[in-house]
């Protein structure tokens, strides 16, 4: 990765996605307007810069930041877009946040902050133009079981799409904002990408994983995105 890059952002067009689950053997199409979505995923040098915390067991700041929960994504979000002087993308409602159950917080599409990507959006990216599961061979773009030697890896070490975003499969797993399943799993959030211990079959453009917004799990991190506008 180079120096300075950590925050870059890439353009990424519009489209349309078909988004699937493998449980209830369902799917649905989803509509993408344009929107910008960070190169690499968020290292745990820049998560230091922001909330003065380390989280994680790699001894590198080059690695992505991981064992941080939802509710910890979405603070840094909103915090890096204060320091970079860009309108939060998520409201709190007073004291509810501090219940952590992924309640009590709005997203305003309409701000320029950091935020999130959506599942949609996400999936989008990652498959960047490519109709396979993957956007490329395995070994060539992605840290996962066969290769990452049991450990997380410095961000931007393998090829990246054909937009230019880094570790979109492998490395760590991803926060996404939407709500998994509410009628089933209640709060739990969408997690892709697959990670540094997964077998090459979670590592794929449509796998989808969950977890409760407040679990902090050693192959879990995130990347960040911006509404066009912004």
């Amino acid at each position: 990765m180079n120096e300075g890059a950590e925050n870059e952002m890439v353009a990424v067009p519009p489209g349309r996605v078909t988004l699937s689950d493998r449980r209830t053997e369902r799917s649905w199409p989803v509509e993408i307007a344009p929107y910008r979505l960070a190169a690499f995923q968020v290292t745990r040098t820049l998560y230091a810069q922001i909330t003065g915390e380390r989280p994680g067991t790699s001894p590198g700041d080059g690695s992505p930041v991981e064992g941080v929960s939802w509710w910890d994504a979405v603070r840094f979000c909103n915090a890096l877009s204060q320091r970079d002087g860009f309108a939060p993308a998520y409201h709190f409602d007073a004291e509810d946040d501090a219940k952590d159950e992924g309640e009590g917080i709005e997203w305003d599409p309409s701000a320029d902050g950091y935020r999130l990507p959506t599942e949609a959006e996400w999936e989008h990216a990652c498959r960047a133009g490519t109709s396979g599961p993957r956007y490329g061979p395995l070994d060539e773009i992605a840290w996962y079981r066969g290769n990452a030697h049991e450990r997380v890896h410095d961000v931007g070490g393998k090829r990246p799409n054909p937009w230019g975003l880094y570790d979109m499969l492998g490395n760590v797993w991803e926060w996404c904002w939407d709500v998994y399943d509410a009628e089933v799993y209640g709060t739990y959030r969408v997690l892709r990408g697959g990670g540094w211990f997964d077998e090459h079959w979670s590592c794929r453009a449509s796998v989808r994983r969950r977890s409760h917004p407040t679990f902090r799990v050693d192959d879990v991190g995130f990347r960040i995105a911006r509404s066009v506008g912004g």
